[in-house]
């Protein structure tokens, strides 16, 4: 069964990097550049994993972490938080608001990529 990643990034070589890094693994990359573009995303689909940046258009990360959790149908995607955010009190308040890790930029790829597969096989 594959394994959908919703990646929301607004930086380009970011999104690109992901994007490759995902397929590359064998999971299904799912792109959305700004906090609406997530947000009309999950209205339609429940992906498994969400990479979710701090620093987004429109509407901040933690913005669309707290919809997620807040959301029965949504609530228990994985999230993880990539961002170059990571100042502890930006770290504290994904981890709060109910991030499952928090990644900062830059990441080791493949621990990155061990860490949306281990969170894939957990299901809720």
């Amino acid at each position: 069964m594959p394994v959908n990643v919703l990646i929301v990034d607004d930086e380009p070589n970011i999104v690109i990097s992901l994007e490759f890094l995902m397929a590359q693994n064998g999971l299904t990359p799912f792109i959305a550049r700004s906090g609406e573009q997530a947000i009309d995303f999950l209205e339609d689909k429940v992906p498994d994993v969400v990479l979710l940046d701090v620093m987004l258009p429109n509407r901040s990360g933690f913005d669309i972490l707290q919809y997620i959790r807040r959301n029965e149908r949504l609530k228990n995607i994985k999230v993880i938080m990539l961002t170059a955010r990571g100042r502890e009190q930006d770290v504290s308040k994904g981890m709060d608001l109910g991030a499952d890790a928090y990644v900062t930029k830059p990441f080791s790829t493949r621990e990155l990529v061990n860490k949306v597969k281990e969170f894939a096989r957990h299901e809720p």
